[in-house]
């Protein structure tokens, strides 16, 4: 048991969660939505301190990160429980585990042990992802206090739900946020993710940017009949060019039918092209297909004279055209992190 950190006491042993946007009211012995916060006589607990359910070494680019230290190894880590319950969810089975006995019986991965092993695999970050890093507050933000000390970049994989607080505790501390935007209107996220005030998500990923100077790459997994109109996805590629700039990356994912959602079919590549096209129309200059390996928009290129930057197949990448962050040809500025902030980008 771990104490939450976000949290407040009311009277008759009820608790108020501050960590995500659901902002729970808890009473005693019972659950937030997400599962994995109890109110434990009067005080709020966090279950999945430190209890991992996947741990791995993967490319920056399975994230998916195109503009952030590409090419770089990261040490991936992921809890248990989330604060969305969506239909389609690829990794149910740790967001939202039918029984608590693999979440109590899986391996405890306590901070510094995760920063040593990072190192040891000789990663250059670490990653919260495979399930919503959010719920995982107290650990993720004690880990990413050490990787920074250490020298390690940091990584939220988010679906945006989190609460001001809860961002600006960890602001100082995390370099990258790559948030899922699932829709444009309610319907879409009550639909999806059981989630009615989704322009929070909004908010608080451009504060993520504008406060906190983050790194923000989008993704949007396109599901047929839900959020593939023209209307929704024009909304977010004008949200994304003029609330976080025309360099941030938007990632336009195939869906494949998973959990509920198994007699959906997958999203056709005439669907993703047309939302690239889409995106462009709006001024976007980086748009990339996910789910469709080979697909020639894996390639990075300059967007004021074409110059390929960082050629992809796959999660293999080649930096070909960059010095620094800029174009080797044209010398342009880049949306493209390959420093942190204190070594002087």
């Amino acid at each position: 048991m771990h104490e939450a950190l976000l949290y407040q006491k009311m009277p008759h042993n009820i608790t108020r969660c501050h960590t995500c946007q659901w902002s729970c009211r808890i009473n005693p012995n019972h659950l937030g939505v997400c599962q994995v916060y109890q109110n434990i006589s009067g005080s709020l607990f966090s279950l999945n301190y430190g209890r991992t359910s996947s741990v791995a070494v993967d490319p920056i680019e399975k994230k998916p990160l195109y503009h952030f230290y590409p090419g770089s190894q990261v040490f991936s880590l992921g809890s248990w429980g989330c604060n969305f319950h969506c239909s389609g969810c690829q990794n149910w089975e740790i967001a939202c585990p039918d029984t608590y006995e693999r979440l109590f019986n899986s391996r405890t991965l306590l901070p510094e042990q995760a920063v040593n092993m990072a190192k040891e695999y000789h990663c250059q970050g670490i990653a919260f992802t495979y399930n919503e890093p959010t719920v995982w507050f107290e650990y993720t933000l004690d880990c990413a206090r050490l990787a920074k000390n250490s020298g390690l970049y940091t990584v939220y994989v988010t679906n945006g739900y989190m609460s001001t607080q809860a961002l600006d505790t960890i602001g100082p501390y995390l370099d990258a946020f790559r948030v899922d935007i699932k829709g444009f209107k309610a319907g879409t996220y009550q639909k999806l993710s059981k989630i009615q005030h989704w322009e929070k998500i909004l908010t608080t990923t451009e504060r993520a940017k504008a406060q906190w100077g983050m790194h923000v790459e989008v993704v949007t997994n396109i599901i047929p009949a839900y959020n593939d109109d023209p209307e929704q996805l024009t909304g977010i590629a004008r949200w994304i060019k003029t609330r976080l700039g025309e360099l941030t990356p938007w990632h336009v994912t195939r869906f494949y039918p998973c959990r509920d959602m198994q007699n959906t079919p997958s999203t056709p590549l005439e669907t993703l092209e047309k939302a690239v096209e889409i995106g462009k129309g709006e001024g976007l200059k980086y748009i990339y297909l996910g789910n469709v390996p080979g697909h020639k928009s894996e390639t990075t290129c300059c967007p004021e004279c074409g110059q390929a930057l960082i050629r992809r197949k796959g999660y293999d990448s080649e930096i070909c055209g960059l010095d620094n962050d800029r174009c080797r040809r044209c010398q342009s500025k880049l949306y493209i992190r390959r420093s942190s902030p204190a070594e002087g980008e």
